[in-house]
């Protein structure tokens, strides 16, 4: 099931309508009253935001979703008419997954969904530990701490974490991360990564230092 939040009646029915008839499931909402009181009912598997939207904003209406334990993980792409690299970084700040800005494409909307759902979607449960430091995490139950207190990610900041696990102390670059947590081509939008990278390290504290910036390449988890 997809969510679209948009007050623009005639892009909402679009939207709803081209996704249905791409074999997807979609409801729309006018505003995030209505966004809310369904989440009370049935959790989607993905959520397309509007950010200027009417009472409470679309950016508003992010962090709160990002602010609570059943929607913190919830993958989010921001639909919006703003496109400055400003909105941009307040919108993935805010820990949007993905930014589409408007006018754009059914079918280019129709890929992006689809590649954020591939990369949501459950894998086989991996039974697989991973600590550096004070911080460990649990594969399978998708489990963050910094000396054993939690840290709640979003999904892609989760999937970036184990990435750079996976690879501890090997260099990776913008255009490889993009790649294998995106799942597609940004065209070089590689602030994305930064802005990822940056809100990654707030979260996990002290143990954010562990996160490497190697200048005009990319990124490494830090070695013992």
């Amino acid at each position: 099931m997809i969510y679209c939040v948009e007050d623009d009646a005639g892009i909402r029915e679009l939207v709803v309508y081209t996704l249905q008839n791409t074999g997807m499931e979609a409801r729309g909402f006018a505003d995030g009253t209505a966004l809310f009181s369904a989440l009370r009912n049935e959790k989607p598997d993905l959520i397309l935001l509007d950010i200027m939207l009417p009472g409470e904003d679309g950016i508003s209406i992010l962090r709160r979703l990002r602010s609570l334990p059943d929607t913190a993980a919830l993958p989010v792409i921001l639909l919006t008419a703003k496109n400055t690299e400003y909105d941009k970084v307040i919108g993935l700040d805010s820990g949007a997954d993905d930014y589409i800005a408007k006018p754009f494409g059914m079918m280019e909307l129709v890929s992006r969904v689809r590649a954020l759902l591939r990369r949501a979607a459950k894998p086989a449960a991996e039974d697989k530990l991973f600590t550096a430091g004070s911080l460990a995490v649990d594969v399978k139950r998708r489990a963050v701490t910094v000396d054993g207190e939690p840290v709640i990610l979003t999904y892609k900041e989760f999937e970036l974490l184990c990435y750079l696990l996976e690879n501890r102390g090997v260099v990776l670059s913008r255009d490889q991360i993009l790649t294998k947590i995106w799942d597609y081509n940004y065209s070089g939008e590689t602030r994305t990564v930064d802005v990822h990278i940056r809100t990654l390290r707030q979260k996990l504290g002290d143990a954010g230092a562990l996160i490497e910036t190697v200048r005009g390449v990319g990124y490494r988890l830090a070695q013992d």
